[in-house]
């Protein structure tokens, strides 16, 4: 069992149902999945881009990523309906505790300048995260990538109001920006 999923269990848990009165331990709340998805404007000329993105995602979450198609055509962007623009994971169990685990306490710590990140859930608890480059990962090798290239990271999770989301994140390890 992850190291994460332990602390949720023996820490998370029981503080949250002491801070949020909750009567029934399946009322707490918990993480359901993590997406995370590079979208890729420069697949429409570079096809090759592709590949490498999905090489990057399959790297750091050790799951193959699906390819995500244009759903509608857009003639200001050149792009067709079913072309390929970017490449998801979506991530459940003991690999969505190791992924945050690394991403809590190796990627973000690795970023140049950080403070924290910034407290922005969705009104539901749900949490999405916009990395700038995949290499804040130490599994990426800096020699392997062509191109640095940004991610969107949504954390989704049972919680039905952003304070418990955000209480549930923070204790799991998320590091929040203070006084924003």
């Amino acid at each position: 069992m992850q190291r994460l999923q332990t602390l949720y269990r023996e820490q998370v848990r029981p503080t949250m149902m002491k801070e949020f009165h909750y009567q029934n331990l399946m009322e707490v709340p918990t993480l359901r999945k993590i997406v995370v998805n590079i979208g890729m404007g420069e697949a429409l000329d570079n096809p090759k881009a592709l590949d490498y993105a999905v090489q990057d995602l399959t790297t750091l979450t050790g799951q193959r990523p699906i390819i995500t198609r244009a759903r509608k055509s857009i003639a200001g962007f050149k792009l067709r309906a079913g072309r390929a623009i970017g490449v998801k994971v979506t991530l459940r169990g003991e690999r969505m505790w190791a992924f945050l685990d690394r991403l809590c306490n190796v990627a973000l710590p690795r970023q140049r300048d950080f403070r924290g990140v910034p407290d922005s859930l969705d009104g539901r608890g749900n949490y999405t995260l916009g990395l700038h480059e995949q290499l804040a990962f130490p599994e990426i090798d800096y020699d392997s990538i062509d191109k640095v290239r940004g991610m969107e990271i949504t954390i989704v999770t049972t919680a039905k109001t952003d304070e418990e989301g955000r209480r549930l994140l923070e204790l799991v390890g998320v590091p929040f920006r203070r006084g924003n």
